[in-house]
């Protein structure tokens, strides 16, 4: 299929608004010369660039994006489970159960979901996560007072939160998250209550309410409090949410003192830990600190110093194929096409899943076939993997 430009959807956008690009860069706290270059294809557009084109529109970023990327899911076969969890969703508080096997083996069911996607086996995590819930409600149904169901539904909306981002389908992140808090607090557990706040951040972000976003954050460390490794993973995962909506907001020197706290904790950890799915440990916020150079910093930065970091074996695959994406985000804006279409090629190896559907990976391509004069080899090859044309 012919793949529109994300700065071409922004200039369709802008006409149907009536906007001037002198407006609309005003509006979204941008220089002209940037809108003018991002609509030209000249550009590729930071998550936060979107996200502040598609406020001053008023409009979702889907439209911009062009998410979900309905027929590349369909190449694969049908989503399963993805409709079955919408109308979980829909259900909200109402979901109607059914009857559940021992306690022990829906932990293992769920510990097999995150498990699946931690490798990038996100259609495999997807299509066990419905039955997983009723399960749980059936669970609830029996024991109404049970708080090992109530964090097992935490996990289940965590990963539910996960799914509907990695697959694209992001209006159904709200739920999730709405779902996330309700079971937080009846679980008890004032660090699953800062783990929905750290997972709002993201919202609050992808909406571009920044502000908001790092009110939420400094709640969630108010809350995650002691020297355990779980109250350690919270405290790094909610520094790690403030270095992104810093970033996006592009308050540099704020996304620095969140990664240097991060690392401050990293230290004191020394590994990658699975608590409450956080991810977070010295590796995951080297990442981090790439994708903030990238959003707010210096994109060359980014690239080579995401180039030369040595990931441990236990990081996550989709963790890792997220930073190649970056990596080939920041040798695009500098203008080394050829390392770029490299790094895509290592995300597409690590995390192919995850690589087709991610919108950043579209608008890198764009990028670089902007900037060729004709189509490379390695270029049209990986867009014919991707399923557009450039």
């Amino acid at each position: 299929m012919a793949a529109v430009g994300i700065g071409e959807r922004i200039a369709i956008e802008r006409h149907k608004a009536g906007k001037k690009q002198a407006q609309l860069a005003k509006l979204m706290d941008y220089s002209i010369y940037m809108v003018q270059a991002v609509e030209q294809g000249k550009k590729r557009p930071s998550p936060g660039f979107i996200a502040a084109a598609a406020k001053a529109l008023g409009i979702d970023q889907e439209v911009l994006r062009g998410t979900p990327y309905r027929d590349t899911l369909e190449e694969d076969g049908t989503l399963e489970g993805i409709t079955e969890l919408r109308a979980i969703l829909c259900e909200g508080e109402y979901v109607q159960g059914v009857e559940p096997p021992p306690v022990a083996e829906l932990q293992a069911t769920m510990q097999r979901v995150n498990d699946e996607d931690r490798k990038g086996n996100s259609r495999k995590a997807l299509a066990q996560l419905p039955m997983l819930i009723r399960q749980l409600y059936g669970a609830l149904h029996n024991d109404p007072d049970d708080p090992v169901v109530y964090e097992l539904l935490c996990s289940a909306y965590n990963a539910a939160d996960r799914m509907c981002r990695r697959f694209g389908f992001m209006s159904l992140t709200i739920p999730a998250v709405d779902r996330y808090d309700w079971a937080a607090a009846h679980s008890g557990d004032p660090l699953a209550s800062a783990v929905g706040k750290v997972m709002r951040t993201r919202l609050l972000v992808y909406q571009h309410s920044i502000d908001l976003a790092l009110t939420l954050v400094d709640r969630a460390l108010e809350e995650a409090r002691g020297d355990s490794e779980d109250a350690l993973s919270v405290l790094g995962a909610a520094h790690l949410a403030g270095a992104v909506a810093a970033a996006r907001g592009l308050r540099l020197d704020v996304a620095r003192a969140h990664i240097t706290e991060a690392r401050a904790i990293g230290a004191r950890l020394g590994f990658e830990t699975r608590s409450y799915e956080t991810l977070f440990g010295p590796a995951n916020t080297e990442i981090h600190a790439v994708g903030v150079e990238l959003e707010a910093g210096d994109p060359g930065k980014a690239a080579r110093q995401g180039s030369e970091l040595i990931l441990p074996a236990s990081i996550a695959k989709t963790r890792a194929g997220h930073l190649w994406q970056d990596i080939a985000a920041g040798f695009v804006m500098t203008g080394q096409r050829e390392k770029a279409i490299k790094a895509l090629n290592v995300a597409r190896k690590i995390a192919p899943q995850q690589t087709k559907l991610h919108p950043s990976v579209r608008e890198t391509l764009q990028a670089i076939a902007a900037s060729e004069k004709r189509s490379t080899g390695s270029t049209a090859e990986f867009a014919r993997w991707l399923g557009v044309s450039v």
